[in-house]
């Protein structure tokens, strides 16, 4: 028989009911605790506390009177959430972002999702050095026959599913690399930026890395600011971006670096 706690039946009932409330907010973004009682059919004094322990492990996020999966000018959204966010989008970019690689390069990806698509193709590219700190990106290129693949370790973010901290930046600082992909929660048509300054600091080790600088941006992270600056857009070689993105920033960011548009 389960052991009953006090917060909301047994322990691995109390599981399943906040694994169902993860679901439910990354599908849709963000959900009210009223939303979240009607699913479940406890109540919302519980509801409240299984909340309260998903933001703890940085699943979630709360606010006055729901919970969000969604990304905003502070925080960053579980990998979770970013992993089933604008496929589409970040596929046709990965797509782009592969003609630029060539047998025998190195290439370094950094944590970000639209990252880990560009990872789904380079199995069929090779041979090729693939360096990143991204568990996702190691899990699809682990077994890959013609991919010398280096796994960057350091500090591991849950919230990202990657190593970080200065464990990694110095583990970065020993590589030169041919190719960095590397992408970023947020970007104006001059300026790119993150919430986190742990992970600005690994992307700007990266960029540091590589004789040639990719950027990678789908149209729902523009344009728009977060709280710290990664880079300016004219330290990348190039940007590709998604057929969605505003044609204007499109137009300006041309005057910062050369900058594709890839088709859906």
């Amino acid at each position: 028989m389960s052991k009953e706690t006090p917060s909301g039946g047994s322990a691995r009932s109390r599981t399943i009911r906040q694994q169902r409330i993860t679901d439910y907010v990354i599908s849709r973004g963000s959900a009210s605790a009223a939303e979240l009682v009607e699913l479940t059919g406890v109540s919302l004094m519980t509801v409240h506390r299984d909340l309260d322990e998903l933001a703890r492990r940085g699943l979630l996020r709360k606010f006055r009177g729901g919970v969000s999966a969604l990304p905003s000018t502070v925080f960053e959204s579980n990998e979770e959430y970013r992993r089933a966010a604008h496929v589409e989008a970040k596929a046709a970019i990965a797509q782009r972002a592969a003609e630029l690689v060539e047998p025998g390069m190195s290439i370094m990806l950094d944590d970000s999702t639209t990252a880990l698509e560009v990872a789904r193709l380079l199995p069929d590219l090779g041979p090729l050095t693939v360096a990143t700190n991204y568990l996702g990106a190691i899990d699809v290129l682990k077994r890959a026959e013609e991919i010398r693949l280096i796994c960057i370790g350091g500090d591991y973010f849950g919230t990202h599913d990657s190593f970080n901290g200065m464990d990694c930046i110095e583990a970065v600082d020993r590589l030169t690399v041919d190719l960095v992909f590397l992408s970023t929660s947020s970007m104006t048509p001059s300026m790119t930026f993150h919430q986190e300054p742990e992970i600005v600091m690994v992307k700007r080790a990266m960029m540091g890395a590589a004789r040639t600088r990719v950027l990678l941006m789908d149209s729902s992270k523009m344009p728009r600011p977060a709280l710290h600056r990664l880079a300016p857009l004219s330290d990348y070689h190039r940007l590709i971006v998604d057929a969605g993105s505003p044609d204007d920033l499109v137009e300006e960011a041309r005057q910062h670096t050369e900058t594709d548009v890839a088709p859906w």
